[in-house]
């Protein structure tokens, strides 16, 4: 029996059939898929068979080919990798500026990943109604750094359903993922695309300025207006794996384009000579804070530099 995998709460997984029913899984026996070492080896969205028993229950005896994924290092800081999402339309990650703060190191990281598994992406910047003028020039010097580059991105107030029409003709017919900080509003976005669903939401640590967990496990949710939505704990850190040093600028838009004019063919875009990255750096054409974000994640195949807040 074939069936798409809704629901991860860990070591059970929610598979709807092909039938129309839902059966809690199992992985069966020690279960490995081809060679990505991770801490879930199946995850929502996948395509899977499974092998029912007597019991109403079943193993995960196969997964299809995934079109794409969405992948970040295990938060253990282990090799192992995660993987959040499989086969999706999209992604949306929903970004705060303050409230809590989503750091561009973080989104630049996701939006890499991204890149690097084929999965679209557009920017949510949420809360948009508590931000003061600092807050909100801010905001928009990024909406418009993101959009040059060719990430669309939108403003959503999810309290008082400000721009909450254009995400839901965004989302009608699409598989997306919604990720994000903890306490971004994810799930006060999803209470509101869907009523009735009624997701927990939590309140940001006026002391830290961050979010705490309300969401505890992975599951594809069903849209009024056709589609689905994905929703997932909130992310702390961005942790990237299985990126080579030389790939990582593929991964960035606006660095690989003028990467054609190095010098070098194997430049770093650190120090070498003639190198056309950081002289679009020198000249503003890239970012301070994008190259910031590449430099990052170059040091990550040191272990000791990957760091939580990234």
């Amino acid at each position: 029996m074939k069936g798409l995998v809704v629901k991860n709460t860990g070591s059970w997984y929610t598979v709807h059939t092909d039938d129309g029913r839902d059966v809690e899984s199992k992985i069966k026996g020690n279960f490995r898929l081809k060679d990505i070492r991770s801490t879930n080896p199946v995850a929502v969205g996948d395509r899977v068979e499974i092998e029912e028993n007597k019991e109403g229950t079943a193993f995960i005896s196969n997964i299809e080919d995934r079109k794409n994924y969405i992948i970040r290092r295990a938060s253990n800081l282990s090799k192992q990798s995660h993987i959040i999402a499989a086969n999706v339309d999209q992604a949306m990650l929903i970004v705060t500026v303050n409230y809590p703060i989503t750091t561009t190191i973080f989104i630049d990281r996701f939006l890499a990943t991204a890149e690097a598994y084929r999965v679209p992406v557009k920017l949510v910047f949420n809360k948009i109604d508590r931000y003061g003028a600092e807050d909100r020039e801010y905001m928009e010097g990024l909406i418009k750094l993101y959009t040059t580059i060719g990430y669309p991105c939108s403003k959503l107030c999810a309290r008082s359903e400000e721009g909450l029409d254009a995400l839901r003709a965004d989302l009608q017919g699409k598989i997306t993922l919604l990720s994000g900080h903890s306490g971004v509003g994810k799930s006060t976005i999803i209470n509101k695309l869907i009523p009735g669903v009624n997701l927990r939401t939590g309140n940001i640590s006026e002391y830290h300025n961050k979010g705490m967990h309300t969401t505890t496990f992975s599951e594809m949710i069903s849209l009024p207006h056709g589609g689905y939505l994905i929703d997932t704990p909130g992310i702390k850190g961005f942790g990237t794996i299985e990126m080579e040093g030389v790939e990582v600028s593929h991964y960035f838009p606006e660095i690989f384009k003028f990467s054609a004019n190095c010098k070098f063919n194997n430049c770093s875009h650190r120090h070498e000579p003639g190198c056309a990255v950081l002289k679009a750096v020198d000249g503003h054409y890239i970012s301070e804070s994008r190259y910031k974000s590449y430099l990052s994640i170059l040091d990550d195949k040191e272990e000791s530099k990957y760091r939580e807040e990234y």
